[in-house]
C-alpha cells in the first residue's frame, strides 16, 4: 500500500486530469493550487502520507523551483515529478539540478505519467530500505581510510585533516554543496579523541531566522510564544563531543554575536534563561559561501570570521578530481546492490563511465550519487549504460564519442573490475597507490568558465575557444558556423580577422604574428 500523491498546480483543468488519471491507476491524490499551498501539506501533518510529488513548474507566487528549493532546505526527500510546457533542455537541467527526480512535458498522457510515478515509488521504496540497513548495521566511526579517493587533489584535505584531529581547534571547511564537507568533519571527529562522544549537525541555512537561537542556544519553557517544554539546544546536545555548523555562513548578524560569545568563553544564553551553561565542545563549520567577501559586504562579522578560520580545510569540487569518479559509481552502485539481493548489477560500461568523468557534476558528489542510485533502481540489464542516465548524456552529448572505444586504458580496467566485483569491502575505498584512471580526453573538447587558478576567464578567450570549437565541429563550413553561433558571416570573418585566424581556409591554426 503506496502513500499518497501530492498535485501541486495552479491549473485547475490540468488538475483536475492528472488526479482522473492517478485514480484510475489506484492511486490516492491530494490537489493543491500553488506551491504555497503544496509547501504546507509537506510542512503539515499529513506529509508522512505523501510518497510523490507531481510539481507543475511555472505558476504565480512560488514557482515550482521554488517549492524545491524549499523542500531542499528543509531535507523533505520525497521523489518530485516535474511537469511543465516548456520542454527546453535548459528547464531539464534547471529542475534536475534542484532535485527532481523526473520530467513530463504537458500534455502528459497518462501512461507516460504513470511510468514515472512507478519508477519514484520504487526508488522510494529502496532508499528507505537501504536507511533502514544502515540503521541495522549501526555505528562505527568514519575515518580518513574509509574516504572513497584516489585523487591527488584530495591529498591535502586528508593530511589537514589528519592533523585537525589531533587538536580541538575550531575547523572551517570550505568548499561547494555537495563536495562532502560533512564527511571530512565526520572523519576528523572519528580520528581524534573524541571518537565515541556525540556529533551534533547543524544546518544553519534550514532553519527560520526566528528559531535559530533557540535551537542552537536553547530556551526555558515559556520564554516565548510556542515555548510549551525546555529545550536543550545543538550546543548543551553536543556537549564532550563536536558540533558541526553547516552553512555557517547564513546565520543571522544577531545570532553571530551570541555565537562567537559561546565559541570564546564556552558558554551558552538559553533564551529566557537565567544563567549561562557551560559546555565543552569541538566546533567545526562548513560553508559554501566566500566568507571573506561576507565579511567585506558586511553580511559576517569580522571577529567571528577569524575565530572559526583558524583551521581552514578546502575541499576540492569533483571536476576537479575526476580520477575519483570509478571508485565513487562502483561504491553507489554496491549501496544499491542489497536492497534487492535477487537482482545484482555486474557493472557499467566503459563508455557510460566516460561519459560520466566528461560531465562537470555542478552538485559534485551529491549529485552523483543521486544520479547512480536512480540509473541502479530503474536499469533494466545488469550492466549500467548510457541510457540509464538520459539528462546527463543530454549535456555531455558531443564532448565524447560515447559509442567509440574508453579513451583511457585505466577507466576500461576499472570498468572491468567493476563487472567482476573483485573488491570486498564495500564499505568504502581506502587511499591507494595504485594507478588512478585517467581523464578520458572530450573529442571536441569542454569550455571552461574558470582558468588554472580558479578565476572567471576574460570573456574574449571563451569567445576564440567557442569559434574554434565551431569551425573544427562544422569542417570549416563558415556559413554553418555563423549560423549555430547565432551570429552574421560578416560578424565571424571580423571576428576571425580580430584574434588572428585564418577564414580562408576555414582552419583554426594561429597565424604568426
Amino acid at each position: 500500500m503506496t502513500g499518497s500523491i501530492l498535485i501541486v498546480d495552479d491549473d485547475p483543468v490540468q488538475r483536475r486530469l492528472v488526479e482522473a488519471a492517478l485514480t484510475k491507476f489506484g492511486h490516492t491524490a491530494i490537489v493543491t493550487d500553488g506551491g504555497e499551498a503544496g509547501l504546507d501539506v509537506l510542512d503539515g501533518p499529513n506529509a508522512r502520507d505523501v510518497s510523490v510529488v507531481i510539481l507543475d513548474l511555472v505558476m504565480p507566487g512560488l514557482d515550482g523551483i521554488g517549492v524545491l528549493k524549499a523542500m531542499r532546505e528543509r531535507a523533505i526527500n520525497i521523489p518530485v515529478i516535474v511537469q511543465t510546457a516548456q520542454g527546453g533542455i535548459e528547464t531539464v537541467v534547471s529542475a534536475m539540478r534542484h532535485g527532481a527526480f523526473d520530467f513530463v512535458v504537458k500534455p502528459a498522457s497518462p501512461d507516460r505519467l504513470q511510468t514515472a510515478i512507478s519508477n519514484a515509488l520504487k526508488v522510494e521504496a529502496v532508499e528507505d530500505e537501504m536507511k533502514r540497513a544502515s540503521r541495522r548495521r549501526g555505528g562505527g566511526h568514519l575515518t580518513f581510510k574509509d574516504m572513497i579517493t584516489r585523487s591527488p587533489a584530495m591529498d591535502r584535505v586528508i593530511r589537514l585533516g589528519q592533523k585537525a584531529a589531533a587538536s580541538t581547534i575550531p575547523i572551517l571547511i570550505e568548499g561547494e554543496s555537495g563536495v562532502g564537507k560533512e564527511l571530512v568533519a565526520r572523519a576528523i571527529q572519528g580520528s581524534g579523541d573524541r571518537r565515541s562522544k556525540p556529533f551534533v549537525t547543524v544546518n544553519c541555512g534550514a532553519i527560520p531566522d526566528n528559531l535559530v537561537e533557540s535551537i542552537l542556544f536553547g530556551h526555558e519553557k515559556g520564554s516565548f510564544t510556542g515555548a510549551t517544554e525546555k529545550h536543550t539546544g545543538k550546543f548543551v546536545e553536543a556537549n564532550s563531543g563536536t558540533l558541526f555548523l553547516d552553512e555557517i555562513g547564513d546565520l543571522p548578524l544577531d545570532v553571530q554575536v551570541k555565537l562567537l560569545r559561546a565559541v570564546q568563553e564556552g558558554e551558552v544564553d538559553p533564551v529566557g534563561g537565567r544563567s549561562t551553561v557551560k559546555v565543552d565542545i569541538r566546533l567545526i563549520s562548513a560553508t559554501h559561501r566566500n566568507l571573506l567577501q561576507q565579511v567585506k559586504d558586511g553580511k559576517f562579522r569580522e571577529d567571528l570570521f577569524y575565530r572559526l578560520n583558524v583551521y581552514p580545510i578546502f575541499v576540492p569540487p569533483l571536476r576537479d578530481r575526476r580520477d575519483d569518479i570509478p571508485y565513487l559509481v562502483r561504491h553507489f552502485m554496491e549501496k544499491v546492490a542489497p536492497a534487492d539481493p535477487r537482482r545484482r548489477l555486474a557493472g557499467i560500461s566503459a563508455s557510460a563511465l566516460a561519459m560520466l568523468q566528461a560531465y562537470d557534476w555542478p552538485g559534485n558528489i551529491r549529485q552523483l550519487e543521486n544520479a547512480v542510485f536512480r540509473a541502479s533502481v530503474l536499469a533494466e540489464g545488469d550492466v549500467l549504460t548510457e541510457e540509464e542516465f538520459p539528462q546527463i548524456r543530454a549535456q555531455v552529448e558531443g564532448m565524447v564519442n560515447l559509442g567509440a572505444e574508453p579513451a583511457s586504458a585505466v577507466a576500461e580496467t576499472v570498468a572491468e573490475e567493476i563487472r567482476q566485483d573483485e573488491v570486498a569491502d564495500t564499505t568504502g575505498i581506502a587511499l591507494s597507490d595504485g594507478e588512478a584512471p585517467a581523464r578520458p580526453q572530450p573529442r571536441f573538447g569542454t569550455l571552461r568558465a574558470l582558468d588554472e587558478r580558479g578565476n572567471v576567464r576574460a570573456l574574449a578567450d571563451v569567445e576564440l575557444e567557442m569559434i574554434k570549437l565551431a569551425i573544427d565541429h562544422y569542417n570549416g563550413q563558415m556559413s554553418e558556423v555563423a549560423r549555430r553561433l547565432g551570429i552574421g558571416r560578416s560578424t565571424l570573418y571580423r571576428k576571425l580577422k580580430e584574434y588572428g585566424i585564418d577564414p580562408e581556409a576555414g582552419r583554426v591554426d594561429r597565424l604568426a604574428s
